[in-house]
Formats: structure tokens, sequence, C-alpha cells
């Protein structure tokens, strides 16, 4: 494969191969061409970790493995201790010198032949290399994660920050639409007006948004869940289902969201497996609707938590209960005030008002370890006064007792209170065939219920 060679600052370097970047200082990386973008330059004792960074620059490469050799230790050292976000992880190949960082570095170190013992105190990730073939052990170094978490659990455990769902829009270069469901939005500066969205350098999208002059966050209003879901889609046509207009600053503005942002490109930052869009903004509206909230693969509509708070301070008794599955059945009780009904298990129709607390009471009386999911109703019977909220979720039934497992195929439809019951269990039954749930909420009077979504 060709080497081409140039220079930056009076210092040669020579490039070759394609992939993720590697640069070598003061050693050869051809046993990597392969596989890698390989540049190697020299680097004799004393070169400045700026030289390195403008040699990134030149290259337009943001972060790169570095390979340092010998005498050049201490460079690449100083250079990933003072510009952490550039550098992915470093080797260091019979580097016999002491090194002294300067900071620690946060990288994966690996350390190679030499005097290991010297280089001790680079980073809490640094270890030395078992005697064996550098150039395995490398190749071994560059293929491996760059975190040892569990990629599923870091996802679930970061997913416990409820945030907003957003769609992050541009015209790009040739003006074409392009947009994308997001959550990593976050607010930066009053003065000057800066946010910012993160981009993971997988999606399609990713280098457009990187050369366009500018994007629009739009923040979703809670009656947009189906918009979320059609940009967080690789369908080609969501500009045409959804309805928009162009910004002040040219971006698409989704019709309907709760608040917009129209940005100019401020700065785009190089991290890890994403990118981070920082934008200058242009401007903004915002409206009384209440925003669309995303927590652990969840989409949750704020006003309906308020409204089951709205209800259970109302005067009107309120009734708490839930649609729950064991074992992919109903879970059901007798209704103790019909002879031979059933009812979901639920606590407020006798004196006291129910809560969420004493329905757990009621299950674990029953035998059950439910888990509550999120809200599946709240409504109103005007008949009785009745402020009802029920929740959906799944059950594990240390005792039989007195509970019922009805098959969905089978449920006694004419055993249970009255329609109210029967309706809602209809578009459970209905919604669990698509696994996709929404929420109700309003009056119910004969068997109608609003829908949010």
């Amino acid at each position: 494969m060709t080497k081409t060679t140039t220079t930056v600052n009076g210092l040669g370097y020579r490039e070759s191969g394609e992939g993720e970047a590697v640069v070598f200082l003061n050693g050869s990386g051809d046993a990597f061409t392969s596989t890698h973008r390989v540049i190697e330059m020299d680097a004799p004792g004393g070169t400045s970790p700026h030289v390195l960074r403008l040699l990134l620059d030149d290259l337009s490469i943001t972060s790169a493995n570095i390979v340092a050799q010998g005498e050049a230790g201490p460079c690449a050292v100083a250079f990933a201790a003072g510009f952490p976000e550039r550098v992915r992880r470093l080797a260091l190949i019979d580097a016999e010198s002491e090194v002294v960082p300067g900071g620690l570095v946060l990288c994966p170190v690996l350390i190679s032949g030499g005097n290991a013992g010297a280089l001790s105190g680079i980073g809490p990730r640094a270890r030395a290399a078992a005697p064996g073939d550098a150039s395995e052990q490398l190749a071994t170094f560059l293929a491996e994660r760059l975190s040892s978490f569990d990629n599923r659990e870091l996802r679930t455990a970061f997913g416990s920050f409820i945030t907003g769902v957003t769609i992050v829009t541009t015209a790009g270069v040739d003006g074409t639409p392009r947009g994308f469901t997001a959550n990593s939005f976050t607010s930066v500066s009053l003065e000057p007006p800066l946010l910012l969205i993160c981009i993971g350098k997988s999606a399609a999208s990713m280098e457009v948004f990187r050369q366009a002059t500018g994007f629009a966050v739009n923040i979703l209003s809670e009656a947009q869940k189906d918009t979320s879901v059609l940009f967080a889609s690789k369908r080609a046509d969501k500009f045409e289902a959804a309805r928009w207009r162009p910004g002040p600053f040219g971006n698409p503005l989704i019709e309907g969201s709760a608040a917009w942002f129209d940005c100019a490109r401020y700065r785009v930052i190089d991290a890890g497996d994403h990118i981070i869009l920082m934008g200058h903004v242009e401007g903004f509206s915002y409206s009384d609707a209440n925003p669309l909230g995303y927590a652990r693969g969840h989409y949750i509509t704020l006003g309906l938590e308020q409204a089951a708070v709205n209800a259970a301070s109302s005067s009107g008794r309120t009734v708490v209960g839930a649609i729950l599955e064991s074992d992919n059945r109903l879970i059901l009780l007798p209704d103790p005030a019909r002879p031979n009904g059933l009812a979901l298990p639920e606590v407020g129709r006798e004196a006291q008002h129910g809560s969420a607390s004493r329905l757990h009471e009621l299950l674990q009386r029953e035998g059950m370890d439910a888990t509550l999911g999120f809200l599946f109703a709240v409504f109103e019977n005007p008949d009785t006064r009745e402020q009802c909220i029920y929740y959906r979720g799944e059950a594990l039934l240390h005792a039989r007792g007195r509970t019922v497992l009805a098959d969905f195929e089978e449920i006694p439809w004419d055993r249970l209170p009255d329609e109210a019951a029967r309706a809602m269990l209809r578009r459970y039954v209905a919604e669990r065939k698509i696994g996709r749930f929404k929420i109700y909420s309003g009056d119910h009077r004969q068997g109608t219920v609003k829908a949010v979504d």
C-alpha cells in the first residue's frame, strides 16, 4: 500500500491504510495498514505534544490511538494527559525513561517492554504487558473494547434518568431535510445562547449533521409520540409524513412541538462513539403544551401523571387498581360485592380512599410480588363520582390463595363488575397484541374513554 510523505512544522510523517487512526511515533505501523489508518511520525526526544495536536488537526482526525516508541513516550503521555478527548488508546513500547504525565491519563494504556516500573502513576487504566511479542500485544490492545462495561446494562442505567424527547433536524448542505429522534439534549449557556445534542457515529445521517451549517431541536409534546416513533425509524418519507416548516435559520421545525430552537453550528466535538453538536440559538419559541418524557425505554406523558395526582386529590372517591399479568395470563380476584363476580386487583371502593401503597398492601396479602409499570388509564366515573387510576404490570405469585388466572382469549367478561372494566380490558387486550400501549384520560361514561395520543 502506497505511503504518502509530507511535513508538519518541519517534521515528516507518512500515511497509509484506512480505518480507525493509529499514530506511530518513532515506529513502523506496516503490520496494521490492512485494518487501520496508519500515520508514522518521527518524534525525537523533547518533541512538544502540541506538534502531535497540530498533526491530528492537519489530518482532520478528532481522536486516534497513539503508539509511542522509546524516547517519544514523554510526548505521547503529555499529549494524552493534556488532550484526553483526542486519544482513544495509548501504547508505550520500550519507553525506558521515566515519564512525568503532568496529569492522569484516562484512556487505556499498554506498557510493553522497557522499565515498566518507572512508568507507574500514568493513570488508572495503565497496565504492563506480559513478556511476549510486542506486535501481537499491540494488535490485541488495539482490538480491545474501550470499556469493560456491558453496553446493555450501561444503557439501562443511563435510562434511569428521565429526559424529554426531541427531534433534531437539519436542512443539510444541499437543502434536503434530515432528522432523527434524540433524548440527548442539554442547554449549555445563556450568554451566548448555546445548547448541545449528541448523535452516534453509526447513524446514517451523522456526516450530514457534522457538515451542516446548523440544526434545529424540536422538543416534542405529549401528543407527539407517533412523531417520535416516525423519526426514530429508517423511513425515507419522514418529512412527507410529518407537518413541518422552515425555521428562521432555515432548519425544519416540527409543527405541534412544545418548543423549538433553530441553531447555527457552533462547535463539533468528538466524544467516543458519538459526536457532540453544539449550536448557537438563532431563534426559539415555546408553548404551554406538556412535553413528552422518556425513561427506561418507555414514554411518559406528564399530563397523565398530573391527571392521576388530580384524581387522587379530588373530593370524589379514588379507586386505584392494576392490570397485572402472570405467566402471560390476567390476574383477577373475587369480587366480594357480587356472588361469583370477579374484579381486577383494586382498592378504594370501600370506605377508605385508594392509593398505590394500599394497592401494594393488597397484592402482598394476596401472595403477589408485583411490579407496577406505567399508567394505563385515568378517568372519572360521573355516575359514581369515583376517580379511577389503573396501572399495568407484572406479578409473581407466591401463593395462589384467591387469585384467578384467566387466559386473554378466554376472559370471563360477564363476571366483571361493569362496562367500564370491560372496556378498559378490551383496550388492553388489543394493545397487548401489538405490544404498544397507550394511556387514556377523561370522563368515563358508558364505556368511552378519551385517548391521549
